[in-house]
């Protein structure tokens, strides 16, 4: 029990000893106010503005390659990185986009090529990897796709060869 009480008092000794220096002197303040800036700054996301975020290609015919260009603006207080554009499908191209960081107030624009594939009413997703708060964005396009009127004379031409032979 003894040792016990002395190993006690020497653990207290020591403690007591080695906090003898005031931990609020060495704070720095000019440190102190250069965290609380970035700090303050790291809350701010850059904002992306698209002028449409959903495209409309009406009515085409089957197999008819179709493209249109998405613009978009950086409306925050920080630069905004688009790192990749991808899309759902294969059938769904994005391309040209800018790479840079963009800084606010400035416009980008990237390019979205779509084959045509398809029937009926087609819609397909393209997706911003950004650094932006949600840290992707998504954009649409649509399209009504008719069959090829073309396609069936093709096909009714190749019928009556085969039962020529």
């Amino acid at each position: 029990m003894k040792k016990a009480i002395l190993a006690l008092s020497a653990l207290c000794l020591v403690a007591f000893t080695s906090c003898k220096d005031d931990a609020t002197s060495k704070i720095n303040s000019d440190n102190v106010a250069a965290a609380a800036e970035r700090d303050a700054s790291a809350q701010d996301f850059p904002v992306i503005t698209f002028e449409e975020t959903e495209h409309d290609f009406g009515t085409i015919v089957n197999g008819t390659p179709v493209e249109t260009k998405f613009k978009y603006t950086n409306t925050g207080k920080t630069p905004l990185v688009v790192s990749n554009i991808k899309s759902t499908c294969g059938c769904t191209v994005p391309s040209d986009w800018n790479r840079d960081p963009l800084a606010p107030g400035e416009s980008a624009e990237f390019t979205v090529k779509f084959n045509g594939k398809g029937t009926n009413q087609v819609q397909k997703s393209i997706t911003l990897t950004t650094n932006t708060e949600k840290g992707s964005e998504v954009v649409k396009i649509k399209a009504f796709v008719q069959p090829d009127p073309n396609a069936k004379d093709k096909k009714a031409g190749t019928a009556s060869i085969k039962s020529v032979k």
